[in-house]
């Protein structure tokens, strides 16, 4: 015995749910994602290198040493040893002794570039000082005023040229 009465007699299981025309299509059941049996491994992931910049508008005389990468836009006077890429922009000028990872030059250097897996002279660039790096890559219309050692790993030494000088 019921207490209530429905005013519309239970739909049967067997009978397909019926739609009225301007009604919207039946979204398919969304079925939930299975529980991961065991938590996925946190993977190590090493933060992106930052970059430090020195502004066309600036004058700095000083040194810079650490790790990341460096631009410089404007003038800087004084030695940059970084374990990141080197960026001398187009303008820029950069007096003293380099050493990075990757040096690619635009503006003007007078100063020896010591250690560098990779230097880029671009078309604008001009070098007056020594180099040595494992690779280098000169561009037309740049300009080298120096010593140029290239090709050779960190621990080989270049061979010495046969005979004695005139001193």
């Amino acid at each position: 015995m019921a207490i209530w009465k429905d005013p519309a007699p239970a739909a049967k299981a067997s009978e397909p749910a019926r739609f009225e025309l301007g009604s919207p299509e039946p979204q398919p059941a969304i079925e939930p994602a299975p529980a991961p049996s065991a938590p996925a491994p946190i993977r190590a992931v090493e933060p992106a290198a930052r970059e430090s910049v020195i502004a066309a508008d600036l004058q700095i005389e000083g040194k810079i040493e650490g790790a990341g990468h460096v631009r410089i836009a404007g003038k800087f006077k004084g030695d940059i040893k970084v374990q990141g890429n080197l960026t001398i922009d187009q303008g820029a000028k950069v007096s003293g002794g380099v050493s990075a990872n990757k040096v690619a030059l635009a503006g003007e250097l007078d100063g020896n570039i010591t250690s560098a897996q990779q230097v880029d002279v671009l078309p604008s660039g001009a070098i007056n000082g020594d180099l040595k790096a494992g690779s280098l890559t000169v561009a037309a219309g740049s300009r080298i005023c120096g010593h140029v050692e290239c090709g050779w790993g960190k621990d080989e030494k270049p061979a010495k040229p046969e005979g004695g000088s005139a001193a």
